[in-house]
């Protein structure tokens, strides 16, 4: 005899009650850099557009960095921990492959024995783990997710390459998701162009990042936004109804170029790299609780989240702002 199985009963919708970030203390500016490697301030800021970023100290890993940034997020969320059931932590800098760096952070924030795990999608890791989320909940797995990106790329940099130390920082963003009468989290694009995987690399655990500049702007300058429009067209949202737009903070010339493909002509578009720098699967969320923070953003307004990096990785997905 076959016993059937049952299914949990999925919600309607997910949506996002909260975003958090931290940012290291420790301010590294263009003219710092400009002491140990060949550059300077107007060289950087012409091609990155990048002001300053912050470098974690020796203390802080990726677990301390996304344990400040979950933290503010449950606070933010009016969740306990105890409300939590699962934790994706986004990261591509981890300091060791294993055990999980998300079950640590979640010890470390009190939730108990909660589903948890990395995931490594690079600068798109973000959206990739609001995805997995929001999917998680709709399908009846999980209650509430913190899903954190927590990245320490510095330790990851060779400090006399010029072509990476000037981009790359540290940082944490994070965002609770939860189920909701009507969808707050739409459905995501994503992709790999697993041929151009070189392009941004660490070969091995001796190695520095290093990343062919050129061939990696130009495949984020024509083929993101499309990916972009079409998260949009799957939400149902058109582009002038758009609040805000927040790209992977990779580069400022990047950013423009898909934000003006896009077409959105109302919404606020992220810059956080001009004083955070490159902070890979982190750069979203700390961007959308910097927006939010400030009032740029109306709450309940949609925003349009597209993540792309290493792999080469992306995803792309339209969220109401908490």
């Amino acid at each position: 005899m076959t016993a059937a199985l049952q299914i949990p009963q999925a919600t309607a919708g997910t949506r996002v009650l909260a975003f958090g970030d931290y940012r290291p203390s420790r301010v590294v500016t263009n003219d710092e850099l400009a002491q140990t490697v060949d550059t300077n301030d107007e060289w950087i800021r012409s091609r990155v557009g990048i002001t300053e970023r912050r470098i974690a100290g020796d203390d802080e890993g990726i677990v301390e960095l996304g344990v400040h940034a979950g933290r503010k997020a449950l606070a933010g969320s009016g969740l306990a921990p105890s409300d939590i059931d699962l934790v994706i932590l986004a990261t591509c800098s981890a300091e060791s492959p294993m055990p999980s760096h998300a079950a640590l952070v979640a010890h470390r924030l009190g939730i108990e024995a909660p589903g948890a795990f990395d995931l490594n999608a690079a600068c798109a890791g973000f959206c990739y783990a609001l995805a997995t989320a929001s999917a998680a909940v709709q399908a009846g797995s999980a209650r509430n997710v913190l899903v954190i990106g927590s990245e320490k790329m510095s330790q990851w940099i060779d400090w006399t390459d010029r072509s990476t130390c000037i981009i790359f920082a540290d940082g944490a963003g994070a965002a609770v998701v939860a189920g909701s009468d009507s969808p707050g989290i739409g459905p995501v694009v994503w992709g790999s162009a697993g041929d151009k995987y070189d392009k941004i690399i660490i070969e091995d655990r001796h190695s520095f990042i290093r990343q062919e500049g050129q061939a990696v702007f130009r495949w984020a300058t024509t083929a993101i936004a499309p990916i972009a429009l079409q998260a949009c067209e799957r939400a149902g949202v058109k582009p002038e109804d758009l609040a805000a737009i927040v790209p992977h903070q990779a580069n400022l010339r990047i950013i423009e170029a898909i934000a003006r493909k896009v077409k959105a002509s109302n919404a606020v578009v992220a810059d956080d790299i001009v004083h955070s720098g490159n902070t890979s699967g982190a750069s979203i969320p700390l961007a959308m609780s910097r927006m939010i923070e400030r009032g740029d953003v109306p709450s309940g307004a949609p925003a349009l989240l597209v993540g792309f990096g290493a792999g080469l990785s992306y995803a792309a997905q339209v969220i109401q702002i908490p």
